[in-house]
C-alpha cells in the first residue's frame, strides 16, 4: 500500500512536469514584446476615466508616409518579421455544416490563446493576413500570437448578417475546443463590428470568449440586453477622431455609457485619424494584455 502511494505521487509529479506549456492560461502582461519601439511608442495627448479613455497623437505624415515604403501598400522592412509565414496556412473548415475559409497562423491545436480578426465590407481572409499593408500591424499581431504560444485566425466573412454571425460563432467555439478552453479574443473592424455585436447575443459563444476589440466600428444600442453585457465581457474600442464612416462621437458616447456603470471597457481615440487608422495604429500587445488580464 505504501509503494502504491509513492508511485502515485511520482506519476502525478511527472504528469505535471510533462504537461504542455500551452495548456496554461496566459497571465497578465505575459506577452513578450515584439517591435514595441516601433509600434508602442505612441504619444498620449490626454486621458481620463483613470486611464481607461485616452487620446493618442496620430500624424499622417509620420505614421503613414513615414512608415510606409509605398503609402498604404507596403510598409518598410523594419516593421515586419516574415519568418512567421512559415507557420501560416490557408484552410477551409467545415463548421456547423457550412464551409468557412480561414488563414490560420500558429498551431492548429493546443494554443495558449487565440485571436480572431474580422474584416469589414469588401475584405476577406487575405486582409487580416497581409504583412505589408496597415503599417505592418497584422504582421505584428501574427508574431505576438505565435511567439507567445498563441494562434491567429483571419476568416472570410461572406455576409454581415445572422449567417455571418453564426459562421464566426462556430469558429469561436472551434478555436476554444482546439485549445482546450484557453482564451479566445474576437476583434472586429469597421462593418465587421456587426459580427461582434451579433455574437454578443449568443450566450453559449460568449462563455468561450475572453474579450473583444472593436476597431473603427459602429455602436450597438441594444448591447445592454446582450449576454456579453451580463457577463461583463471586456471590450477595448479604438477609433479615429475624423472617421467619416462611423462617427467617433457616437462610439465615444457608447463607451462612456458602459464605463459609468462599471463595465470593463477601454477606449483609444486617435486624434485626426480616419476610418482605417485603428487597423494601422492599434497597439495589439497592450490590447491583448489588458483583455487577458481581466477576470
Amino acid at each position: 500500500m505504501r509503494m502504491s502511494t509513492v508511485h502515485l505521487v511520482i506519476i502525478t509529479a511527472i504528469v505535471a512536469i510533462l504537461s504542455p506549456v500551452a495548456a496554461r492560461p496566459v497571465a497578465a502582461e505575459e506577452l513578450k514584446p515584439f517591435k514595441d519601439e516601433l509600434f508602442s511608442s505612441q504619444t498620449v495627448l490626454d486621458k481620463r476615466d483613470d486611464g481607461a479613455f485616452e487620446i493618442v497623437d496620430y500624424q499622417k505624415q509620420r505614421d503613414l508616409y513615414g512608415r510606409d515604403k509605398v503609402p498604404e501598400r507596403r510598409v518598410k522592412s523594419a516593421y515586419v518579421a516574415l519568418g512567421v509565414k512559415r507557420q501560416q496556412d490557408d484552410e477551409t473548415l467545415m463548421l456547423g455544416g457550412r464551409k468557412l475559409d480561414v488563414t490560420r497562423v500558429g498551431p492548429a491545436t493546443g494554443a495558449a490563446f487565440t485571436v480572431i480578426f474580422i474584416h469589414g465590407r469588401g475584405g476577406d481572409r487575405r486582409l487580416g493576413a497581409n504583412d505589408f499593408m496597415f503599417g505592418g500591424n497584422f504582421n505584428r499581431l501574427k508574431n505576438l500570437a505565435t511567439q507567445n504560444g498563441g494562434t491567429y485566425y483571419s476568416p472570410s466573412v461572406r455576409t454581415f448578417d445572422s449567417e455571418g454571425v453564426a459562421d464566426i460563432a462556430a469558429l469561436v467555439r472551434y478555436a476554444s475546443a482546439q485549445s482546450q478552453g484557453q482564451p479566445v479574443i474576437l476583434s472586429c473592424a469597421s462593418m465587421g463590428s456587426i459580427i461582434c455585436w451579433g455574437i454578443a447575443r449568443d450566450a453559449q459563444t460568449v462563455k468561450q470568449l475572453k474579450g473583444m476589440a472593436i476597431l473603427g466600428g459602429e455602436t450597438d444600442n441594444d448591447f445592454r440586453t446582450s449576454a456579453a453585457f451580463k457577463a461583463k465581457l471586456p471590450v477595448w474600442f479604438t477609433h479615429g477622431s475624423e472617421d467619416p464612416v462611423y462617427a467617433a462621437d457616437g462610439q465615444e458616447a457608447f463607451y462612456e455609457g458602459l464605463y459609468k456603470v462599471g463595465y470593463p471597457a477601454r477606449f483609444t481615440l486617435f486624434q485626426t485619424g480616419s476610418h482605417g487608422t485603428p487597423v494601422r495604429m492599434t497597439d495589439w500587445r497592450r490590447v491583448l494584455n489588458w483583455i487577458l488580464a481581466q477576470n
